[in-house]
């Protein structure tokens, strides 16, 4: 059965991000970078927050110049409580408050109990230490549940009716061996959203966490892609467009109806 014409202008308006604001950490490279391209092509502004001032304002300018919305770039320590402050009223004056939140930083660092200094694709290991724990854990625990509660102060602050929280994760129930700390400090960032998702509900906020599949970012060499393919639940591997395509779906209208989810992606 065919769809009236209004009815299809309605479905696709769904899928629009229109007058919507997206911060995405680590936004600069990799993912990261092509998922602040999929917002503002679908209609964003956003916010690319990195580390590195030059990448981030790099990357701004080119999604400006390629989709003609506006683009922010902000060099910020994402660990650090006044300074994500000072961001949010810094992008509150520049554009308006943020909307969509995406927890995309990352601060790996491959650790193991184990003596190995190398997993099986050749990739350097270090031992679990303190060091690796604090990078790990500050970047993909505690800077995430920070991000989420400016986020939701704000938002409710304001009393907003309508907002996005998205993370995405690696490993699983069974941990993430050869990857100890980022396996737990991802695990840390699931329960973080999952919690806000049942919590910030009332206020209009959904909230889910992707775990991609592996992803071509420009790591994956041919020992790579033997092992995926020996593994039979590893069916794909994805471009980061593809990625992106989902989680700026789940920041659409359209996926109103789904929080407190992990998205496993194959």
């Amino acid at each position: 059965m065919e769809m009236p014409e209004g009815s299809q202008k309605n479905v696709m308006e769904l899928f629009r991000l229109d007058g919507r604001r997206a911060l995405i950490t680590g936004g600069s490279k990799g993912l990261g970078r092509v998922m602040a391209q999929s917002f503002a092509e679908a209609g964003a502004d956003v916010i690319i927050a990195s580390r590195t001032r030059e990448d981030c304002e790099k990357a701004a300018a080119e999604i400006a110049e390629s989709t003609g919305r506006r683009a922010m770039a902000s060099a910020v320590d994402v660990n650090n409580s006044d300074a994500l402050k000072r961001l949010a009223s810094e992008i509150e004056t520049a554009l308006g408050p943020v909307d969509i939140l995406v927890n995309n930083a990352t601060g790996w660092v491959p650790d193991t109990f184990t003596p190995s200094q190398a997993d099986r694709l050749g990739r350097s290991l270090q031992p679990v230490t303190a060091a690796t724990w604090e990078q790990q854990f500050k970047v993909d625990a505690m800077a995430a549940a920070l991000m989420i509660s400016e986020f939701a102060r704000r938002h409710i602050a304001r009393g907003a009716d309508w907002g996005r929280i998205i993370g995405l994760t690696s490993g699983g129930d069974l941990g993430f061996p050869e990857e100890v700390s980022y396996g737990a400090a991802k695990a840390a960032q699931t329960n973080y959203t999952m919690s806000a998702a049942l919590e910030l509900a009332p206020f209009g906020i959904t909230a889910n966490v992707v775990y991609p599949p592996v992803t071509d970012t420009g790591w994956v060499t041919d020992a790579v892609r033997q092992e995926v393919a020996r593994h039979r639940e590893l069916i794909h591997i994805a471009t980061p467009a593809e990625v992106a395509e989902v989680i700026a779906y789940l920041a659409s209208d359209a996926a109103g109806l789904i929080t407190a989810n992990v998205l496993t992606l194959r």
